[in-house]
């Protein structure tokens, strides 16, 4: 018997809910968790410098949103990770974001990852997994 079959069969006769392995291709094509890493500290650099939405970071914990961002991106981009931070809504309710403060993050993202030379292909993965939380984001 396969050895992931035996532990399905395991884990299925004990109660407990098996996990299929995450596709992590896109998590290898944007380097892994230093890759992940390095994109996100770029992105909060950007962001830093960026007057649009800057004042929107005054009173954060940054090396928790750092942490935070690198677990979010790990977990969509298909990687090993596990994100213990607030959902999308709750982490941005009363913030009254609209759509041109949004556009402004994901171009310093985009700004980030060109940088750190991530392929286009990547960018675009990373970008179509993140696109779906903007409405989560923007609810007021």
């Amino acid at each position: 018997m396969k050895p992931w079959l035996l532990v399905a069969l395991l884990t299925s006769l004990l109660g407990c809910t098996l996990q299929p392995p995450a596709n992590d291709r896109l998590y290898q094509e944007l380097g892994g968790q230093p890759g992940i890493t390095r994109i996100v500290e770029g992105m909060l650099l950007n962001i830093a410098r960026d007057e649009r939405i800057r004042h929107y970071f005054a009173n954060v914990d940054i090396g928790r949103l750092r942490r935070l961002l690198i677990q979010k991106f790990c977990v969509d981009a298909g990687g090993p990770c596990r994100y213990q931070g607030a959902s999308m809504a709750e982490g941005h309710r009363g913030l009254n974001l609209q759509p041109a403060d949004f556009n402004a993050l994901v171009e310093d993202l985009q700004l980030a990852m060109q940088q750190q030379d991530v392929p286009q292909r990547a960018q675009n993965g990373l970008l179509a997994r993140l696109a779906p939380q903007r409405g989560e984001m923007l609810r007021r």
